[in-house]
Parts: C-alpha cells; sequence; structure tokens
C-alpha cells in the first residue's frame, strides 16, 4: 500500500485497502470556519428539527475553528456569523477558537499547521476546499460540505473512496529563483485542472526532501486547483521538528515530540515502487523556472520569461498559498532597497507569521518599500473585501484562483504567480522575472 492507502487502513480498522475501495474511517481532527461554521450550524437546526439528537459532538476536543474569510467584518451578515460561531463554540464546549483579534489568528490552513492542530498519519477533514494544505505534514487531509461535515462532528467518523495516487517526483533542488508555487503551477499546467479527479497527489524525491515544510504546503495547498481529492508529502525528520517548535511555540508539552507513526505504522517509510501509483510525473529542479497563471485559470501557464507585458495595478502577497513566513521572506529579499511602483498589498497569513515577520524587520522593509501591510484574512483572494479589485484591473497575487470574479469585479484579472515573481512586478509594475530585478541591482 502507499501512504494515503496506509492511512485510510489504519482509520477504518483494515489491514489493506485499494483503490476505489469505500471505507467508513474514523477522523483524528476537523475544522470549521466562519463561513463553513454557520452552514453547519443550519444542518444541526435542520436535523434536529427532524428529531436527530445533536446535542453534544463525538469530541470537542478534536474540534477547532477559525475565523477568517470575513474579518473584520465587513457588512453585518459577517458580524452574525462570527457571533453564531461563538455561540456555537461556546455551547459546545469547543475549546480551540482562534477568534479575529484575540491573540493568534489567522487563515485556517495556516492555523493547522502554525499551531500544529494536525500531525502526521492524521485523517483531518474541514470544512474548506483548501484543506489539503495541511496533508504536507503527512496527513489525508480534505475539504468536505456542510452535511458531511455535520456527519463527523456529531459521529466521529466519515465516508471515503479510496482514491487513485498520482505520484510527482522532483529530482535535485530548486534553483534560488523558483519557489514550489512554480513548481505547482507547471504541474497543474500539464495535467490541468481535472488532471486531479478525485485523486491523490503525492509529492517526493530528493527535491522534495530537500524542500522545506513551508514548500511543501504550498504544493498540497494548490492540488485543489487539479480537482485532487488531497495532496500529501511523506512526513521526515523536517516535519516533526517544524511541528515540534510549533507545538512548543504554543506553550503545549515544552518536550514535545512529534511521531512519524500511529497504530503501529511508521508513516515516515520510504515512498513505494512506481506500482503503487496510478501515474508517475518526474521534475528535474535544476530545468524549472518561474511560472505565472494568466487569466482565467490556474492550468493557464507559461514561464514568466514568456509573460505578456501586461501593465499592472496591483501586487498581492498573502492568502493561505503565499503568505507563510518562508514566502515574506522571499518577497523581502525582492523588495528590500527598492519601492513599488503599483498598488502593494502584504497580508501575513497568521498573527504568529505577522509577529515574527514584525521582529525580523520584514515589516519594515515593505513598508520601506511603499507597501502596505495588513492583518490575516482570506477576504481579497476569494473576492469579500479588504482590497477587492474593480472593473479591468490587474493584478498579481500569490493565491491560488484566478477565475472571472475570483478577487473581485468578473471583468477583473488576475494572474497567479509566486511571492518573488509578485514582488518584482510589484518594484516594475509589469510581471517580471525576480531575476531581472537582481540584474539591476
Amino acid at each position: 500500500m502507499n501512504l494515503v492507502e496506509r492511512i485510510l487502513a489504519r482509520a477504518s480498522g483494515k489491514s489493506s485497502v485499494s483503490p476505489n475501495d469505500v471505507v467508513f474511517a474514523k477522523v483524528d481532527r476537523a475544522m470549521l470556519h466562519d463561513v463553513s461554521g454557520p452552514g453547519v450550524i443550519k444542518v444541526f437546526e435542520r436535523i434536529a428539527g427532524q428529531g436527530i439528537p445533536t446535542d453534544k459532538l463525538w469530541d470537542p476536543d478534536r474540534v477547532w475553528v477559525a475565523e477568517d474569510h470575513f474579518v473584520p467584518s465587513a457588512e453585518k451578515i459577517s458580524a452574525e456569523n462570527i457571533a453564531r460561531l461563538s455561540e456555537f463554540t461556546s455551547r459546545y464546549g469547543i475549546k480551540n477558537h482562534f477568534r479575529y483579534g484575540m491573540g493568534q489568528y489567522g487563515i485556517c490552513h495556516t492555523i493547522s499547521h502554525e499551531e500544529a492542530m494536525v500531525m502526521p498519519g492524521d485523517v483531518y477533514v474541514g470544512g474548506d476546499s483548501h484543506t489539503n494544505t495541511t496533508g504536507a505534514l503527512g496527513a489525508f487531509a480534505c475539504g468536505l460540505g456542510h452535511t458531511d461535515m455535520a456527519y463527523v462532528l456529531l459521529n466521529g467518523e466519515i465516508w471515503f473512496k479510496v482514491p487513485e495516487t498520482m505520484y510527482f517526483r522532483l529530482n535535485g533542488r530548486l534553483p534560488s529563483h523558483v519557489m514550489a508555487k512554480d513548481l505547482i503551477l507547471r504541474i497543474i499546467g500539464d495535467i490541468g485542472t481535472d488532471g486531479g479527479a478525485y485523486r491523490t497527489m503525492q509529492f517526493g524525491g530528493t527535491g522534495i526532501e530537500e524542500m522545506s515544510v513551508e514548500g511543501r504546503l504550498t504544493l498540497c495547498n494548490m492540488t485543489t486547483e487539479a480537482g485532487a481529492k488531497n495532496g500529501i508529502v511523506r512526513p521526515d525528520q523536517k516535519t516533526a521538528a517544524y511541528l515540534e517548535e510549533r507545538m512548543r511555540g504554543a506553550g503545549r508539552e515544552a518536550t514535545a515530540k512529534v511521531s512519524l507513526g500511529r497504530g503501529g505504522a511508521d508513516y515516515s517509510e520510504p515512498d513505494g515502487a512506481d506500482s503503487d501509483y496510478a501515474e508517475v510525473y518526474e521534475y528535474e529542479a535544476p530545468e524549472l523556472e518561474p511560472v505565472v497563471a494568466e487569466p482565467f485559470s490556474p492550468e493557464n501557464t507559461r514561464p514568466v520569461s514568456e509573460a505578456p507585458s501586461v501593465e499592472l495595478d496591483k501586487s498581492y502577497i498573502g492568502s493561505c498559498t503565499g503568505a507563510k513566513y518562508e514566502d515574506l521572506e522571499a518577497a523581502a529579499r525582492v523588495l528590500k532597497g527598492r519601492r513599488v511602483r503599483i498598488r502593494t498589498e502584504v497580508l501575513p497569513a497568521a498573527i504568529s507569521i505577522y509577529r515574527r515577520a514584525m521582529e525580523s524587520g520584514l515589516l519594515k522593509i515593505f513598508l520601506d518599500a511603499g507597501a502596505t501591510v495588513g492583518p490575516p484574512t482570506c477576504g481579497a483572494c476569494c473576492g469579500a473585501h479588504m482590497g477587492v479589485l474593480g472593473k479591468d484591473e490587474v493584478c498579481i497575487s500569490t493565491t491560488n484562483r484566478n477565475f472571472p470574479g475570483r478577487m473581485g469585479h468578473v471583468e477583473s484579472r488576475t494572474y497567479l504567480a509566486s511571492p518573488m515573481v509578485a514582488a518584482a512586478s510589484a518594484v516594475t509594475g509589469r510581471i517580471t522575472d525576480p531575476r531581472e530585478i537582481a540584474h539591476a541591482a
């Protein structure tokens, strides 16, 4: 069995599973946010009216809640949803509620790793399609709809069809001007936005071993844009060290140790033979270069060196995809000592990242460059508030989607790129390879 099959076999109490088997798996962690939470509450209210008990959750300690999509609240409905969510967590005894403006908070798919909410080998489900992100920690992580999430909260299990697995092998270390975002855009360009439909996308090879955990998170995040059920990376000592550091930072167990195994299985074992996978794709890291996805699809990719000379209105460095600490570091390396020519917004993905960026001087670099620094929120990424695009505006963004109207007006245009490309483009006002900025220094 490959990695996902081993996790699902363990969770469903089976000695083995195969692709297309249907299993009932026990869930280890579940997440709601300020959009999915109110939807689940409505399901609770409806089924309670049908006589189905909803008086207690299967395990409140395994459930956590983030406020991220419509914070700070821009209108009354958003404010009321936050209030409903607070009532829900209070009623059911959910202690892990990351509230906007109260200590640590941020984008749910960032909190999952910044607060070490998910461990290797876990089955983790969330009320959001980009829950796939957290598979980078070696978990089976996927998004569910309101009704399925309600079932999980009440029963602690859910059915899955065991997905086939596609394996993406990266050989060698990425060049300094190429980021994980460039790799995943290249992959989506190769397989299309339906290329991973109800499949696992697993990443491995020497290049993934060399890659940071935050780079791996970027890869798994955008498996959603390929239609995948989930993305995953085999956990290793980097994974364990990353989680242990964050557990200690959150005040959990001063001598925290993260296990790479669960239920007798060691998920850090080397990846299986190619025969364990439905398809295998191979990439040579030194041959990769910065990539941009043009409107209106993440699969509409081409090298930045071949991108059209488009006049930009905005550069956005934010979201669960592109505002981890490593992303901010990369953008700051490009912006240091330079000034932006277009509206540039930098929104760290969690307060812990914001604080670290403040203490290390990254925020000063952004402000000195003329950029605006804002709070953690999904608002601009999903076209809700906090910097949406107007008619005919053109944006280069570190986010994950560029469908019509995704970041604002249906007649705006968004180009997806890495933090380095977004920062370089902010300096020139056009889509720019970061190597151009380095050569001009």
